[in-house]
């Protein structure tokens, strides 16, 4: 009777093992990966003398990562490991497999699946302890394109997170954008994986202009960020981005160009900064304080003369790529309160100011007063007037810029009453070539202000008011006592 039940009993159990593995060769059991994916795994903390941080989903591992490999049951073959610059691990049992460019999930399931021609369902993960510093490029309209690498930071309590730099942070390390920068298209070039190249485009005036910041701006280990040229110039916006925190720092050196109708054409170093801030001279001059505007840089090179367009000033400005980028300023509009048309230059700029085609005597009045016309020009008026002394004297004055011939012979008393020649003037002119010229030029006092008989001065004019006919005469008879020299020197004077 006994030997009938275990007979019985017998029969049982083995119909049982075989229904169980007839069950687990239809349904294997998950790995550790797959169970993460299909329900949250129970929360455990990590220990606090190896804690591992918690990357962004889509990192992907690479060389220098420092990763921490477990094979449940089997601690022989777990451990921390370091990636080498091939990506390629060498582990126990199954000796090299490459973890480059894969996710945790993606590197446990590849050492789980060469560790199962050995182990009887291998449960593997893969955590991060260290993750790597990240290499990032920086091209196009930034002051120093180049590659740059970045350190991540670890988080803080329980749950450390991983601080990713963004590209705000690289563009600063890049030493800003340009103000030839497009700010508005700024490119993410980002491999995902071993998959192609994904491009994304990011608009950084969203994060100045409402705070907003882009789609994806952290950035991951092989970035590529491109900054393009801008190719429609909006003067406020230039001014309003130079200030962000990714651009140029504001008291960068700025070297610039100076020429056409300013009184000192020539090179100019322009340091912005503090409104205190203290003129400085290299290659051919320099100012700080305030922001490094155009009007400054003019400034330098001693302000407009009289023939300055001030409609039509140009700012050439290089761009990375080789090309130039030209913005029009009307400096006429900055004086009826566009305090755009002041735009900030950078580095490398040329300003050119043209020469005015037809002057406006009402529009060179408003011109002097302006802070990018000199303060005062020197003109000095010799030869007979009030102030001089009879044939050899005059005076040297400091005038307002644009002022007109007429007002600097007043500014010096006027005609000598008995000895000077009203009629005629000579204006002799320093040119910016190093010329000299001579003109004469009819004088009426009542006269506005033309080119022909009452021009503008410019700075360093000198004015020459020649004797009277009766002045020479004069000079001449008192010239000796000799009464019959005296005589020929009258016959002379007659027969000139």
């Amino acid at each position: 009777m006994v030997f009938i039940v275990s007979s019985v009993v017998t029969r049982t159990v083995a119909g049982l093992t075989t229904i169980l593995a007839t069950v687990a060769i239809a349904y294997p059991f998950p790995s550790i990966a797959q169970l993460n994916q299909q329900q949250p795994a129970a929360p455990s903390l990590p220990s606090p003398a190896r804690r591992s941080v918690q990357p962004a989903l889509d990192y992907t591992l690479g060389g220098g990562d420092r990763i921490r490999l477990n094979v449940f049951e089997v601690p022989e073959y777990s451990g921390d490991y370091q990636i080498p610059p091939g990506g390629s691990l060498y582990l126990p049992l199954i000796g090299g497999i490459t973890v480059l460019g894969l996710t945790q999930e993606q590197a446990a399931e590849a050492i789980a699946a060469r560790y199962s021609r050995y182990l009887r369902r291998p449960l593997v993960t893969v955590s991060l302890v260290s993750p790597r510093p990240i290499n990032v490029v920086v091209a196009g309209e930034v002051y120093r394109p180049g590659s740059y690498t970045v350190g991540l930071q670890g988080g803080a309590g329980d749950n450390p997170g991983v601080q990713y730099p963004t590209i705000v942070g690289a563009l600063t390390l890049a030493e800003g954008v340009t103000l030839a920068a497009d700010i508005r298209q700024v490119q993410l070039r980002r491999r995902q994986g071993l998959g192609p190249e994904v491009v994304t485009n990011l608009d950084l005036t969203q994060l100045i202009q409402s705070g907003i910041a882009p789609q994806d701006i952290t950035l991951r280990d092989g970035d590529t960020i491109f900054v393009p040229v801008s190719s429609q110039v909006n003067l406020a916006e230039i001014r309003q981005f130079s200030t962000a925190s990714f651009a140029g720092a504001i008291n960068r050196p700025r070297t610039v160009t100076v020429v056409g109708e300013v009184n000192r054409p020539g090179s100019y170093t322009v340091i912005g900064g503090s409104t205190t801030g203290i003129a400085t001279e290299q290659g051919g001059g320099g100012a700080g304080g305030g922001l490094p505007t155009v009007s400054r840089a003019i400034q330098l090179a001693g302000g407009i003369n009289s023939l300055a367009d001030v409609r039509g000033i140009q700012l050439r400005r290089p761009t990375k790529s080789g090309t130039e980028q030209t913005l029009n300023l009307n400096f006429w509009q900055l004086l009826t309160g566009d305090s755009y048309q002041d735009t900030i230059i950078q580095d490398g700029d040329t300003i050119v100011i043209p020469t005015v085609s037809e002057q406006n005597p009402a529009e060179s009045t408003v011109l002097a007063t302006a802070n990018f016309s000199p303060a005062t020009i020197q003109v000095s008026v010799i030869g007979e007037v009030k102030r001089g002394t009879g044939g050899t004297g005059g005076t040297t004055l400091q005038l307002p810029a644009n002022t007109p011939l007429n007002q600097a012979i007043l500014a010096a008393g006027g005609f000598n009453d008995s000895r000077a020649r009203r009629t005629t003037v000579d204006l002799i002119r320093l040119n910016p070539n190093g010329s000299v010229t001579k003109r004469q030029v009819r004088v009426n006092l009542g006269q506005g202000i033309s080119e022909e008989v009452n021009p503008i001065l410019r700075n360093n004019d000198t004015i020459v008011i020649n004797r009277s006919f009766l002045g020479r005469v004069g000079d001449t008879i008192g010239a000796v006592g000799n009464p019959i020299f005296s005589l020929f020197n009258f016959f002379r004077l007659f027969g000139n």
